[in-house]
């Protein structure tokens, strides 16, 4: 199960997220950011991982995407900082 929760704030939005970033999951949260995009501009959007206990390889993608397109990413546990690293690094790296 994954818990998605928006909180809006001037000027930005955090979604913050909390369970498992894995198997159907993965595509409600595609789902989700398909809408705030169109929406609202990417780099205004940041994703909070701090509730996340589990992401599998197509969550990690979909991040990578996320990130791609200007959204930013956070996490506080050992598991997810090491995520955030590896997929913002790759990212600035291209």
């Amino acid at each position: 199960m994954l818990r998605i929760t928006l909180e809006e704030g001037p000027g930005t939005t955090t979604v913050a997220l909390a369970g498992r970033l894995a198997g159907p999951w993965v595509d409600e949260l595609a789902r989700s950011w398909g809408g705030l995009i169109a929406t609202r501009n990417a780099g205004s959007i940041r994703f909070c991982l701090d509730g996340v206990t589990f992401i599998d390889d197509a969550g990690r993608a979909l991040l990578r995407t996320i990130h791609s397109c200007g959204a930013s990413l956070a996490g506080a546990g050992c598991m997810t900082r090491a995520i955030v690293e590896e997929i913002t690094r790759v990212v600035r790296s291209r």
